[in-house]
């Protein structure tokens, strides 16, 4: 297959850590260009590739005609706007999540890649991560019987208030940043969609720092009861259930940031407390990304999330803020 050459939208610190990283490592792909105004920050990318072209501005790196495809790690607020001028500009798109902010703002991206033919989606790594994959396949070979309930956790502490994650106006807040993971995993899984939702939410200085939701997500032959906590102030934790009537399957430790938080594994409890767990050291699921988008573009393979997939978990966010009760500690 011949290389995708991409280009990098900013300087972001996960884009120098992970994404840029991924893209130079992956099979099919070239990292080629990158945009940033600040020559110190570019120094960080070209440390691993120093062969990078560096852009002093965005609009340049649109321009340029050997990328084809961006990554986009702005933040949240500006995700729909760069991705409508890079399919503009004849780009592909893998632009960070949340994509938007209502699940409204996703259409006219939707009706730009149609018209464009080309490929825009939303990067969320885990799908292509072989221990979210066993999940979904032991649940669809009946291995836990009748799924009844999922529950789902994700928090961590995040003190600087000049993060974007802490800030309005950048679309801060827990859900948006790590509640696209709960509720999104759960959805790929099981192919369920929310028939109704109830959150408690806790803010600070305007940003939803705390949620807990709860409700009924039904489809694909399943419905269940559906829980989860996300929080940007509390310690460290990574968790998902899948809870049947005859087993369960667990992915605990770090399945969302995979190997880096802890070893990749998923465990299926049976009757008669039968426990098989499986683990996946040294997979890395933006690597994985990275190729399985290149494979799609080339030769049209199948991609396992789409921006109607991306909508559909931001709905699911915006129920979650729709029918919310708010309180403070």
């Amino acid at each position: 297959m011949k290389p995708v050459k991409w280009g990098v939208l900013g300087a972001a610190n996960f884009a120098r850590e992970h994404m840029a990283r991924a893209i130079h490592a992956a099979e099919g792909a070239e990292l080629y260009a990158l945009a940033t105004s600040d020559p110190e920050k570019a120094k960080g990318f070209q440390a691993f590739c120093p062969g990078l072209k560096v852009h002093a501005s965005y609009e340049a790196l649109l321009s340029d005609p050997e990328v084809e495809a961006l990554y986009i790690p702005l933040p949240n607020h500006l995700h729909i706007d760069w991705s409508l001028k890079a399919l503009a500009a004849g780009k592909h798109v893998l632009c960070e999540k949340p994509i938007a902010l209502r699940a409204g703002e996703i259409d006219p991206l939707i009706a730009a890649r149609d018209r464009s033919g080309l490929f825009a989606t939303e990067a969320f790594m885990i799908v292509q991560h072989p221990q979210w994959q066993r999940a979904r396949e032991w649940l669809e070979a009946g291995e836990i019987g009748q799924l009844r309930h999922v529950d789902a956790q994700f928090s961590f502490c995040l003190a600087d208030t000049g993060n974007i994650r802490n800030r309005p106006e950048t679309g801060g807040g827990s859900l948006p940043d790590i509640g696209v993971y709960t509720f999104g995993s759960a959805r790929w899984v099981t192919g369920a969609e929310p028939v109704n939702l109830r959150s408690q939410i806790r803010r600070e200085n305007g940003v939803e720092v705390f949620a807990q939701v709860a409700g009924v997500m039904e489809g694909r032959g399943h419905r269940f009861s559906y829980a989860s906590m996300t929080s940007m102030r509390l310690y460290n934790r990574q968790c998902v259930t899948f809870q049947g009537d005859k087993g369960m399957i667990r992915l605990e430790g770090g399945p969302f940031n995979a190997n880096v938080n802890d070893l990749a594994e998923v465990e299926l409890h049976r009757n008669g407390n039968a426990v098989l767990v499986e683990r996946f050291p040294g997979v890395n699921q933006y690597v994985l990304q990275v190729q399985a988008f290149g494979r799609h573009i080339r030769d049209g393979a199948p991609y396992a999330w789409t921006l109607e997939d991306a909508r559909a978990s931001q709905m699911m966010i915006d129920m979650a803020y729709d029918h919310a009760e708010e309180f403070a500690l």
